[in-house]
């Protein structure tokens, strides 16, 4: 009797075990597929992380690696519902994307209840590393305060030394506008306003004209995507920059420049952290992602490559997908792929090169998707908060 309880046992621990020895890795990518920023990373990200997950071999440890995708649609509830399901149902091991800071900061704190990996792409609000740190989190292509850095640095510097701000109404924008209005402020600059407009809006007349009647020298867009996109096509029937005042987008992408098109893009200051035009490497990856999309990728989806072939490489490493060994891995290793040359920092801020671009005009640029001029690369180090000074408790 006791012998036959004892095998009972023993066979049914093997077939609870069996199913996470057989599953795989799976890893979800869960972001803005048809809204505001379905085109700033939406089902562009997924191809970049489908093209790493066949780079690195299409399975890691023996095992099979999936994907699964998922639209948020922007809203944080629906994003931990899925997230949730995934965690607990479906046994996906890593988020990333994560498009819309509300969104990143939601599911940032639910991995870390679940302990599993999310490693942020899209989302920008330099938070994910700093106050609302966790031990699984990791902020992968670019952050607030690189942006801050590089645009709004530059600028300041250059003569426009009076700020007034266009600032999406949520999580991203006040980060956004507070990073910028620091660099500003350390820059000798002054900050003469500010108001913040809902997310997807359709018309940002009064939000314009106030920034009109400010005089500022500088009209920095604290906003993304198509937001970006409308509030620089509806500057332009205002006359804002005719009028003598600069816009500055402080969050743009190739996609958003490509949306406007160079006519109406020309001229206008960006950071970036990836330009599929800098060197050989990215010129190549670029190619391939053109032949695959139609299209070139942007930071967010060079970015989405990067950071799931860093986390396949970390599990390799670990020799395990269990989350402490692979977060381990991810701080520990270095990052070197076609979108960056970087390392991570304990606080999980990936480190790299950020670029200040300048739009093209028409007529300097020689063939399609042609966009950018580098003005400068602002080194990593300078771009990014250290652990020490970004504000995560566990690095202070």
């Amino acid at each position: 009797m006791k012998s036959a309880l004892l095998a009972a046992v023993g066979v049914s621990a093997l077939l609870l075990s069996a199913p996470a020895l057989a599953q795989g890795v799976k890893i979800g990518i869960l972001n803005d597929q048809s809204g505001v920023y379905a085109d700033y990373g939406g089902k562009w990200s997924v191809e970049a992380a489908k093209m790493a997950i066949e780079d690195f071999g299409g399975e890691v440890l023996g095992q099979k690696i999936e994907l699964v995708t998922a639209d948020h649609q922007n809203k944080p509830d629906l994003a931990v519902s899925i997230a949730r399901r995934w965690y607990d149902v479906e046994n996906v091991d890593m988020i990333t994307e994560l498009t819309t800071s509300s969104v990143a900061l939601a599911i940032h704190e639910l991995s870390k209840e679940k302990k599993k990996i999310d490693i942020v792409v899209g989302a920008a609000t330099s938070r994910l590393t700093g106050d609302a740190c966790q031990p699984y989190g990791f902020h992968w292509a670019y952050d607030t305060h690189a942006l801050g850095v590089g645009t709004g640095g530059a600028l300041t510097k250059a003569g426009g030394d009076t700020w007034f701000f266009l600032t999406a109404d949520y999580a991203f924008g006040y980060a956004l506008e507070k990073d910028t209005s620091d660099i500003v402020h350390a820059n000798g600059g002054k900050v003469v306003g500010s108001v913040r407009v809902p997310l997807n809006s359709s018309d940002f007349s009064s939000f314009l004209l106030q920034a009109q009647s400010s005089k500022a020298k500088i009209v920095g867009l604290a906003n993304a995507g198509l937001d970006t996109t409308n509030s620089i096509k509806q500057a332009a029937e205002f006359g804002i920059v005719s009028g003598g005042q600069k816009l500055a987008g402080l969050l743009m992408t190739l996609a958003e420049v490509n949306g406007l098109g160079l006519q109406a893009a020309q001229g206008l200051v960006l950071t970036e952290g990836f330009y599929w035009d800098l060197n050989d490497t990215t010129r190549a990856f670029g190619e391939r992602y053109l032949k695959r999309t139609g299209r070139m990728p942007s930071m967010i989806h060079a970015g989405t490559y990067s950071s799931t072939l860093s986390y396949l490489k970390a599990v390799k490493a670990a020799g395990t997908k269990d989350t402490e060994a692979v977060a381990k891995k991810l701080k520990e290793l270095p990052v070197d792929d076609a979108f960056a040359k970087g390392k991570v920092l304990e606080n999980g801020r990936m480190v790299h090169d950020m670029y200040l671009f300048e739009v093209k005009k028409p007529s300097e640029s020689k063939k399609p998707w042609d966009y950018y001029k580098l003005l400068a690369t602002v080194p990593g180090d300078q771009a990014f908060f250290s652990a020490k000074d970004s504000g995560c408790p566990a690095t202070k």
